[in-house]
């Protein structure tokens, strides 16, 4: 599908799960976010797995905020501000709302990647460069040992190597925030890799995964 079809059935899918205020934002007019997706999110990741829109959290006070954009495999918070809103006419208690919404953000372990208007308007290329320079330092993918796996192969990786036990399914959707289907295809291409196996003797109904010892090539 190409972006058009790919970001409609993402909304659709976005609005049948959600309630309340959030269902309320999801309703709204969109246009900031669906602009920060088209220019740079949609051609970096190629892909709206992973990704909810207008993600709720609470605040150590118990006051809802809201993240345009939450990428829950690597916990990162992408936001598309708009100058009139954030900064031509904010007042004090926006201002303080904005501080504070950023370390409810910090407080949960999510970077804070904001974009302009403008430079989603006109330095798309350049919010791009970034975004993948980013996800570069940030995956170790600079690492030639990690170039040929991709974001979700390595973070099952690392989560795998941090809590030194069999993965099951389950461990894969809590890491990577993504539905069933693509888990298993993750999986599959990590098993194609040699980097997990199936753990126990059982081959027919695979329940826990164990690393194979060629994934710490990877990380050694």
């Amino acid at each position: 599908m190409n972006f058009e079809q790919s970001w409609a059935a993402f909304l659709e899918r976005e609005r049948k799960t959600a309630k309340g205020r959030r269902l309320e934002r999801l309703m709204a007019d969109l246009t900031g976010e669906k602009k920060m997706f088209e220019t740079v999110l949609w051609p970096v990741f190629r892909s709206f797995d992973g990704f909810s829109l207008e993600y709720e959290l609470k605040s150590t006070s118990g006051v809802s905020i809201f993240v345009d954009a939450l990428y829950h495999p690597l916990r990162l918070a992408f936001e598309s501000e708009g100058f009139v809103p954030h900064a031509e006419n904010i007042t004090r208690d926006r201002f303080a709302f904005e501080r504070m919404r950023i370390r409810t953000l910090a407080l949960y372990g999510y970077k804070y990647i904001p974009f302009s208007w403008d430079e989603l308007d006109r330095k798309a290329e350049s919010c791009q460069r970034y975004l993948y320079e980013f996800l570069g330092r940030y995956t170790g993918s600079d690492d030639p040992s990690l170039q040929e796996l991709t974001v979700y192969e390595r973070e099952v990786l690392r989560y795998a190597l941090r809590v030194n036990r069999p993965i099951q399914m389950r461990d894969v959707l809590f890491c990577l925030g993504v539905k069933k289907d693509a888990g298993r295809h993750v999986l599959k291409r990590l098993m194609a890799k040699r980097i997990i196996r199936p753990s126990g003797r059982g081959r027919q109904k695979i329940r826990a995964y164990v690393l194979d010892d060629r994934a710490y090539n990877y990380v050694l």
